[in-house]
C-alpha cells in the first residue's frame, strides 16, 4: 500500500477564497434592476436534468420553468354547483367560456362545479399536453438519458393535464397546488372510475388516475433539511395519505393539519417526472451558475493530478457536460480515489465494469466525474467534495447527503433515492462518496 507516500488532498483543503465567492452568491434576479423586474413567485425544476433538457430547452418544454406575476390575473375559484341527471345535460351546463369540473358519479348523475374568475390569483398549469392551457410541458424522465429519442418510446404515465398551481398576486405570494388542470374547453373531467366523493360541506372532490404527490421537506430547503412525508393532493387541494398503489380506487386518509401550500424545496411527483419547487426567496440564497463556475475554476487551479499518469486533471466547462474530456477526472466509487482515465486494473472476468484502484486495491466501478450544474438542487454553497454513486455527479457534501435520504416515487408503488442531476437510482451504502484528490507533486 503506497498510499502514505503520495500527497493527497480533499477539496475542502483547498483554500477557497470566501470573499470572492461571496460576491457571486447573489441570484441572477439581483443583478438586474430589482425595481423593473416582474414579481417572481418561484421556479419549478424537473429532477434528472443537469441544467437543460438533452436536446436543449425549447418553448414550454424545458428543464426549469419560472412563474412570474401575470400582467392580468387568470386565477379561478369554485362558485355554482349543478347536479345534472345525464352526461349530456352536464355538457350543456359546462360551457366553453367558463371553467368547470365535472364529476361523473354514474351514468345517471354528474355533478358540475362551475369556477369563476379570481382577480387575486394567477394560475399556472402543468402536464404532458402541448395544448395552449398548459404553461409547462413535462415529459417522462428516463434516468441518464442523453437525448429525447431515449424518452419517446416509453408509454407515458404523466397526465395530459396533470396539475395546476395557484399563486396569490399579493405578498407573501403564497403558491398552492391542486391535482388536474383545465383542458382546452376549460373543463376538468373526472370519469366514473376516478376516486371521487362528497365532502362534509356538500362540495365535491376527487383524485386523478395516477395522482399528484407532494413532499414538503422539514427545516425548509437548507443544509439542515430532512425529508418529509409523501402525500397526495386532491382536485380541490386537500391533503391525503397515499393510496395503496398509485391508481387504487380507494383514497387515503385525509390529513387535516397539512395544506397544499408549497414551500421552498417541496417536491411534486406527477408519476413519470418529479419537480422541485423553489421560491424566489429560496433561490436568492442558492448558489448561482457563476458561483459553481468559480468553484470549478478553483478546483482546476489546484491542479489535481492522476496518481498513475501524473497528468493534471480538470473538470470540463459546464457547457461540455456530456462529452468525456481527456483531462476529465475519474473516480473509483468504492474508495473515492480520483484518477485520470487509464486502462490499469481492468478485470475482464468481471465484465470490465469493476476495476481495482491502484492506490488502495479496492475493487469497484470506475466512472467519470461530472459537475452538478443545476444550481437549484444545491442545499448550500459548499465546495464540490462528494459524488453520487453510481453516476459520478459531483456537488457539495450536504447536497449529496440530503438527496441520498429522499425516497423518490418510482413506477406505481416503489420509492428509491436518486441523483437529482440524472435521476439514476443511487447505489452503495450511502449513495455517495467523498472524493480524494492527489495534489501536484512539485
Amino acid at each position: 500500500n503506497n498510499e502514505k507516500s503520495v500527497p493527497q488532498l480533499l477539496i475542502r483543503d483547498l483554500k477557497f477564497e470566501k470573499k470572492s465567492l461571496a460576491k457571486l452568491m447573489f441570484s441572477p434576479d439581483q443583478e438586474n434592476h430589482p425595481s423593473k423586474a416582474p414579481v417572481k413567485y418561484g421556479e419549478l425544476i424537473v429532477l434528472g436534468y443537469n441544467g437543460s433538457l438533452p436536446n436543449g430547452d425549447r418553448g414550454r418544454r424545458k428543464s426549469r420553468f419560472a412563474l412570474f406575476k401575470r400582467p392580468k390575473a387568470n386565477g379561478v375559484k369554485p362558485s355554482t354547483v349543478h347536479i345534472a341527471c345525464t352526461p349530456q345535460a352536464a355538457k350543456a351546463i359546462s360551457n366553453k367560456d367558463q371553467h368547470s369540473i365535472s364529476y361523473t358519479l354514474s351514468r345517471a348523475q354528474t355533478v358540475v362545479v362551475e369556477y369563476t374568475h379570481d382577480s387575486n390569483t394567477d394560475m399556472f398549469q402543468i402536464g404532458r399536453s402541448t395544448e395552449s392551457p398548459i404553461d409547462f410541458v413535462v415529459t417522462d424522465t428516463v434516468p441518464g438519458s442523453q437525448s429525447n429519442s431515449d424518452t419517446q418510446s416509453v408509454q407515458s404515465t404523466i397526465s395530459r393535464f396533470a396539475c395546476r398551481i395557484i399563486c396569490e398576486r399579493n405578498p407573501p405570494f403564497t403558491a398552492r397546488i391542486f391535482a388536474a388542470g383545465f383542458d382546452s374547453s376549460k373543463n376538468i373531467f373526472l370519469g366514473e372510475k376516478a376516486a371521487k366523493w362528497k365532502t362534509s360541506d356538500g362540495q365535491m372532490d376527487g383524485l386523478t388516475t395516477n395522482g399528484v404527490l407532494v413532499m414538503h421537506p422539514r427545516n425548509g430547503f437548507t443544509e439542515d433539511s430532512k425529508p418529509g412525508v409523501w402525500r397526495e393532493i386532491s382536485v380541490c387541494g386537500n391533503v391525503f395519505s397515499l393510496r395503496e398503489t398509485r391508481s387504487a380506487q380507494q383514497r387515503g386518509k385525509m390529513v387535516e393539519n397539512e395544506t397544499n401550500q408549497l414551500q421552498d424545496g417541496s417536491l411534486i411527483d406527477l408519476c413519470g417526472a418529479t419537480l422541485l419547487w423553489r421560491t424566489a426567496e429560496g433561490l436568492s440564497r442558492t448558489p448561482t451558475v457563476k458561483h459553481l463556475e468559480a468553484l470549478r475554476q478553483e478546483i482546476n487551479a489546484a491542479r489535481p493530478q492522476c496518481p498513475v499518469g501524473f497528468n493534471t486533471l480538470a473538470f470540463p466547462s459546464m457547457k461540455r457536460k456530456d462529452v468525456v474530456d481527456e483531462k476529465q477526472p475519474w473516480v473509483y466509487l468504492n474508495c473515492g480515489h480520483v484518477h485520470g482515465y487509464h486502462n490499469w486494473g481492468n478485470k475482464e472476468e468481471r465484465d470490465g465494469k469493476d476495476r481495482e484502484c491502484p492506490m488502495c486495491r479496492s475493487i469497484g466501478p470506475y466512472v467519470p466525474l461530472w459537475l452538478g450544474c443545476e444550481a437549484g438542487f444545491y442545499v448550500d454553497a459548499g465546495p464540490p467534495t462528494h459524488a453520487f454513486s453510481p453516476c459520478g455527479h459531483v456537488c457539495s457534501e450536504k447536497t449529496t447527503a440530503y438527496w441520498s435520504q429522499i425516497p423518490l416515487p418510482h413506477g406505481t408503488h416503489t420509492f428509491h433515492a436518486a441523483c437529482p442531476f440524472c435521476a439514476h437510482q443511487l447505489a452503495g451504502e450511502q449513495g455517495y462518496i467523498r472524493l480524494i484528490f492527489q495534489g501536484p507533486l512539485d
